[in-house]
């Protein structure tokens, strides 16, 4: 499925969710499913810098594509990162950098995270495309 297709899905799934309960809680409910990271994998230099909600990540590229590892302690922010790693997981270097996610706003995402939540979840994915950018550039010299 491309990023487009998923991200039109997830559009999909939450514009059919009509209160802002039943959408906080597919959130929470997705959260869920994210696995959570060993204790091992849970060390400062993997915390996302500048996020208030304690988040931690790890990127790595395999057969040219890019694959996440991440977590948090806010399962609101957990379920957001479901959603990021299933439109971003198992992609190019290239895709990553260039992409436009507009499921957050076009899903009314936004509406459910406090500033300091939307402020983690925004570190993430800045993280996440500079990370892309960066392999793409290592692939170019």
């Amino acid at each position: 499925m491309t990023t487009t297709n998923t991200q039109q899905a997830i559009v999909k799934e939450f514009r059919g969710i009509k209160d802002w309960w039943g959408k906080y809680g597919r959130l929470i409910e997705l959260g869920r499913t994210l696995p959570v990271l060993t204790q091992s994998e849970r060390t400062d230099d993997k915390l996302v810098k500048g996020c208030q909600v304690k988040t931690w990540y790890s990127s790595s590229v395999s057969e040219g594509k890019v694959f996440y590892r991440i977590d948090s302690l806010s399962l609101i922010i957990r379920g957001a990162l479901t959603l990021l790693l299933g439109v971003l997981n198992g992609r190019t270097p290239q895709e990553i950098k260039n992409l436009d996610l507009f499921f957050i706003e076009q899903a009314d995402l936004g509406e459910l995270f406090s500033p300091v939540k939307a402020n983690s979840l925004w570190k993430v994915i800045n993280r996440m495309q500079a990370d892309a950018a960066a392999y793409v550039q290592e692939n170019n010299k």
